[in-house]
């Protein structure tokens, strides 16, 4: 199923739903956003479309109704979530759907039960909704959405801390009221506890997001003061740096790259930053992540590098770093502790956002972007020094061609995304190009005039075919022409400075700006409100007036209904503003008067009037035909002379048709031009309002501010009167303290010697300690042999004792056998055989116990010289045991007396 035909079953599936709620109808509908969730929908809301916006608006309208089932409504809520896929489709929800007020709604419904799943999916989808947009505080629901999570981020629901600690992170980043409404609140001080007790917490994410909305709340306040104090800042610096280069992912790190950001707003913290003795190796740390392919984390540290360029004295620090040698880069991580391999693979930052601008795919555009702008500033810091070094000038060899590469545009016909990144890349190129004359002559080896040409062409039909009352708008806060026009124009300068390098540029130059289309870009940089589009355009314009073929009257016309028509627009929309302002927005309806008349109705009463003044006419008869009719006569004459006035005006414009014409077509662009101005204007109104009372509540502020301060000038008196007797105190206290040290200098004298005397005794006493190891090893040794000797001679023992109860065995035997040899001699001729036999075993029993018994003897002899040898390794270990005894008892009195020398 195509996403049309989804769409389409889930509205008529809302419309049933809700003209009946039954069981049948929640299953379909149910069934059909999961089909819908299913599908790959994305930038569904950018497209404009009313079928799509027609679903959202009843799914949302679903959600936020009490009386919807929790099933279904965290089944829509997940779709939701899916559909805010981009920030120009999270930027749609949450303006022209109200998704934040809808999901703080749902989440009030069930504040009793934060645990719930669903109030768990409407936190994070408000945390993914309103990361890095600005929350309005009159919404709905919002104060009980701060009020839930000033509650909930204080309990002990380490399932839902999380979550509300990262959306209250969004609301009090960049929003004084909500900043102001939570200052407010009675349990303020607890709050602030709590979220100081978070920096302890195990979980980096959890210290980030809570880091984020101290600075938020307390950064100007007394406790900001402290917990960024100079004492402190160098351990939060690092911390963040940390969190950053080893954070739990990519969630994490974003929010410490803006809560970095958000402290280099405040003058003295960016100060402490500069003195920050780990500046370098953290900022090395970092741009170790650009090696990695994560485009969302390149963009963080992209922006976070350059916001470290806002600050002017870390800028020639950044450049250090950037384009430091790779030999010196090496040395410093070899000299490093624990530098192996992924510190030798980081060792280059420039090849790094080098390789972030060689053909940036999908979704990289933004790297690229942040990598030009990055590298622009970065060089201009480095080669406006009066000294270049060679490796800022190797790097702007290998920079050129993979730059010059950004160039290759695409179709004319590619959709208008593609080519407004284009253009955006084609702007920050050539201003990269034409920042210094070092890169200029690198360029000027390398660049043709072809390639000019056939950028210029295709930015120059972008302008003319960028037709903005034919096409919808877009949303961006300027046009596709208007950046086109940058581009175009910046090209033209680069041109304008090798024209006399390169071949044919001068050429080339002088054609395009005899070009027709060149009076767009032109108007636009002259009526900008940003003076160097102006510069740059009264330059090319000082060239162009002395060409033959440049259209300076087409140019002036455009200028000029190009002022009338943005200060009409600007009076209207001043106006229109003044109206919303003084009329509140319920009465606007009721004051806005009855409708206009139908067309039927406005024809009947026409006829009506002429049939009434028929019948009147038929009434007069006074009148003399005659004299009306010569002032009919009068009246025709000079309709007639005007007649030919207006022919001769005819004729005289006829002249300056082919000029009209040609000027058609530039005021429609200029007048669609000037709307988006006036509704950019308009928004910066809104901003300016809002400034406004920001403003004034600063001022409170101020107020408060110097009426502490008058308070503390009082204290600060009296601590100068204290310090002043302090002083005096200090002045006698100065001279006894000289005495002491006298002492002290003396009995630190004392002290050396000692403990020279004591480091020998002690190496003596090791030696000493290592003999008698040695010594204590060779006893157990001899020891151990003797064991073994002692098994020994038991065993032979044994041996012996069986043997001798072998041969009294056979001697009561034979003894028995010449008994009964005297009984039974007549036997005696049969058993004479095994007499012999047993003679002969005898025999060898006799032998074995002779050989049992040398052995015996010998073994007796061994046994009688180990107990000897023994006895005098004994004798030995005694002496020795004698004298550490001796010298320990000698080491120990030593140590008293050094002891009560140094007391």
């Amino acid at each position: 199923m195509d996403v049309t035909t989804c769409l389409k079953s889930l509205l008529l599936a809302t419309h049933q739903y809700r003209d009946n709620r039954t069981a049948h109808n929640t299953f379909q509908l149910h069934k059909q956003v999961e089909e819908l969730s299913s599908l790959r929908c994305g930038r569904l809301l950018s497209s404009g479309q009313v079928l799509p916006s027609e679903c959202v608006s009843g799914l949302v309208e679903l959600a936020g109704d009490p009386n919807t089932s929790p099933a279904l409504t965290g089944t829509i809520v997940s779709l939701l979530a899916q559909l805010a896929c981009d920030d120009e489709s999270r930027e749609v929800l949450q303006s022209s759907y109200n998704l934040t007020s809808t999901l703080a709604s749902i989440i009030h419904c069930h504040g009793n039960t934060p645990g719930e799943p669903l109030v768990l999916q409407c936190l994070q989808v408000l945390q993914r909704l309103t990361y890095s947009s600005r929350i309005f505080h009159c919404a709905n629901y919002i104060h009980e959405l701060i009020e839930f999570l000033v509650a909930n981020i204080q309990s002990d629901n380490d399932d839902i801390t999380m979550p509300c600690l990262g959306l209250m992170a969004n609301l009090c980043r960049y929003n004084l009221s909500v900043q102001t409404h939570i200052k407010a609140l009675s349990n303020v001080k607890a709050f602030y506890r709590t979220l100081i007790n978070f920096l302890a917490h195990n979980s980096l994410t959890v210290v980030v997001f809570a880091l984020s909305i101290l600075a938020s709340l307390t950064l100007n306040e007394d406790v900001g003061e402290k917990l960024f104090h100079a004492k402190n800042i160098h351990q939060t610096f690092q911390l963040i740096f940390n969190i950053i280069v080893n954070g739990d992912g990519t969630l994490t790190r974003k929010y410490s790259v803006d809560l970095l950001v958000d402290l280099l707003r405040n003058p003295k913290i960016a100060d402490y930053l500069t003195r920050y003795e780990h500046f370098s190796v953290c900022v090395s740390q970092v741009l170790g992540l650009l090696h990695v392919k994560d485009p969302d984390s390149a963009t963080k540290v992209l922006e976070l590098l350059l916001a470290l360029c806002g600050v002017s004295g870390l800028r020639p620090l950044l450049c250090d770093i950037v384009f430091r040698p790779a030999s010196a880069r090496l040395r410093t991580a070899i000299r490093r502790k624990g530098a192996g391999l992924d510190a030798c693979q980081n060792l280059e930052p420039g090849l790094a956002l080098i390789q972030w601008l060689n053909s940036p795919g999908e979704g990289e555009e933004s790297c690229c972007l942040q990598a030009l702008e990055l590298l622009t500033e970065l060089l201009e810091e480095s080669l406006s020094s009066e000294v270049v070094s060679v490796s800022v000038l190797g790097f702007v060899e290998l920079l050129v061609p993979v730059v010059l590469g950004l160039l290759q545009g695409p179709d004319p016909a590619a959709p208008e995304s593609q080519l407004r990144t284009h253009s955006n890349l084609s702007a920050l190129t050539l201003q990269l190009l034409c920042s210094e004359d070092s890169v200029l002559g690198v360029v000027s080896r390398q660049l043709t005039s072809q390639i000019c040409l056939s950028e210029v062409e295709l930015l120059l039909s972008c302008c003319h075919n960028n037709d903005p009352l034919t096409c919808p708008p877009t949303g961006h806060n300027t046009s596709l022409s208007e950046v086109c026009g940058e581009a175009v124009l910046k090209t033209l300068e680069l041109m304008s400075k090798l024209r006399q390098h390169v071949k044919d540029m001068e050429t080339s130059f002088y054609r395009v700006l005899q070009d027709q289309r060149m009076v767009t870009p032109l108007s636009l940089a002259l009526t900008s409100s940003q003076r160097e589009h102006v510069q740059n355009g009264l330059r090319l314009l000082l060239e162009a007036t002395l060409l033959p073929d440049f259209p300076s009257l087409v140019l002036g016309e455009s200028i000029a209904a190009n002022n009338a028509y943005r200060q009409r627009e600007a009076e209207l929309s001043v106006k229109r503003f003044s109206v919303q302002k003084e009329v509140p927005a319920p009465m606007r309806e009721s004051l806005s008067g009855p409708p206009p008349p139908s067309p039927s109705h406005s024809i009947h009463s026409l006829i009506d009037k002429l049939h009434n003044g028929m019948e009147l006419q038929d009434q007069i008869k006074d009148v003399r035909v005659s004299e009306i009719m010569d002032v009919y006569e009068q009246k025709i004459s000079a309709l007639a002379s005007k007649e030919g006035r207006l022919q001769d005006l005819l004729e005289a414009k006829a002249l300056a048709l082919s000029q009209a014409d040609r000027l058609i077509a530039q005021y429609r662009c200029q007048r669609a031009q000037a709307e988006a101005e006036a509704r950019k204007l308009a928004s910066l109104l809104k901003d300016a309002e809002r400034r406004r009372e920001e403003l004034q509540v600063e001022v409170g502020h101020q107020v408060l501010e110097a009426e502490r301060a008058k308070g503390d000038i009082a204290e600060l008196l009296q601590h100068n009167a204290r310090l002043q007797a302090d002083s005096q105190e200090h002045q006698s206290l100065k001279g006894s303290y000289n005495q002491l040290l006298n002492r002290f200098n003396e009995s630190e004298r004392l002290l050396k010697e000692l403990q020279v005397a004591h480091i020998s005794l002690i190496k003596q006493i090791e030696t000493l300690r290592k003999s008698q190891d040695t010594l204590r090893l060779q006893h157990d040794k001899a020891v151990g042999e003797l064991e073994e000797r002692h098994e020994q001679i038991r065993s032979l023992q044994s041996e012996i004792q069986l043997r001798e109860r072998d041969i009294t065995g056979l001697r009561g035997e034979l003894q028995d056998q010449k008994e009964q040899g005297r009984v039974k001699e007549r036997q005696r001729g049969e058993l004479e055989e095994t007499v012999d036999i047993l003679k002969k075993e005898l025999n060898k029993t006799e032998l074995a116990r002779k050989d049992a018994s040398i052995r015996a003897s010998s073994l007796e002899l061994q046994k009688a010289q180990v107990e000897a040898k023994l006895q005098k390794k004994e004798d030995e270990l005694n002496k020795h045991s004698a004298m550490i005894a001796m010298i320990h008892s000698l080491s120990s009195g030593k140590g008293k007396s050094d002891v009560n020398l140094s007391l």
